[in-house]
């Protein structure tokens, strides 16, 4: 086996390098085991063999952008947009952000150019359409509302939704992973100082490439953690 693989991406199949390299399967698994034991590969369950690499760890107790954390990391972050559309706001986007036009970008993130998660935005036509594809590739909607967006009030909190599932077909293509592989889906809603929902976004992560982690802190005369209510059964 030769060649390079970026870190973090899901390698062939064995079967697929057994015909690749016209290697018996056992060679191949044998060639595999002396990676892993150099700490090159490691096997998943639902992603098969990967090249081996930490996965980008997202603070869930501070209001920032993953591309900040990436780089505060030493994770080089970038973007790449898929689509960038127009449409009327309805059902829950309407709840969430009111009525009239959005602006909707999908976008690939990059980690040190690899991918790293596809990422949706909602945002009133209103505030994000004065921005370039060239400009939301090149800087995070976050930085670049902060920075012209026509915000009376700046962006102060959000509010996150994680949930565990099986990666899709368009997904999993984008990203580079197999299909119905564990990944996570996260939903952020992002408000004012006023408390207007200014952002909605979901983003697909594939599970081997970030982990979330927080820090819960007990409360004096409580032993319920902070957003839990205990059920008399």
């Amino acid at each position: 086996m030769s060649g390079q693989v970026s870190r973090g991406s899901v390698l062939p199949s064995e079967a697929a390098l057994s015909r690749t390299h016209r290697a018996s399967r056992i060679t191949v698994r044998k060639a595999l085991d002396v990676l892993r034991s150099e700490g090159l590969v490691d096997s998943r369950q639902g992603f098969g063999w990967i090249a081996n690499s930490d996965p980008v760890r997202q603070s869930l107790g501070r209001f920032t952008t993953i591309e900040a954390q990436m780089s505060e990391r030493g994770v080089k972050p970038g973007r790449k947009i898929i689509s960038a559309r127009v449409e009327i706001a309805e059902g829950r986007l309407k709840e969430i952000l009111g009525e009239g036009e959005l602006l909707v970008i999908t976008r690939i993130n990059l980690a040190d150019g690899n991918p790293f998660a596809r990422v949706t935005v909602w945002v009133p036509a209103q505030i994000g359409a004065q921005f370039s594809i060239p400009e939301l590739e090149e800087a995070s909607l976050y930085d670049l509302l902060g920075e012209r967006g026509n915000l009376a009030k700046r962006l102060s909190r959000a509010v996150q939704t994680i949930v565990a599932i099986a990666i899709d077909h368009d997904d999993a293509k984008l990203l580079g992973v197999p299909r119905d592989s564990p990944a996570l889906w996260c939903e952020r809603i992002t408000y004012d100082e006023d408390g207007g929902a200014k952002l909605y976004s979901v983003s697909v992560f594939p599970g081997h490439k970030t982990e979330f982690v927080t820090e819960l802190v007990s409360e004096p005369d409580s032993i319920a953690p902070s957003g839990l209510r205990l059920v008399q059964s």
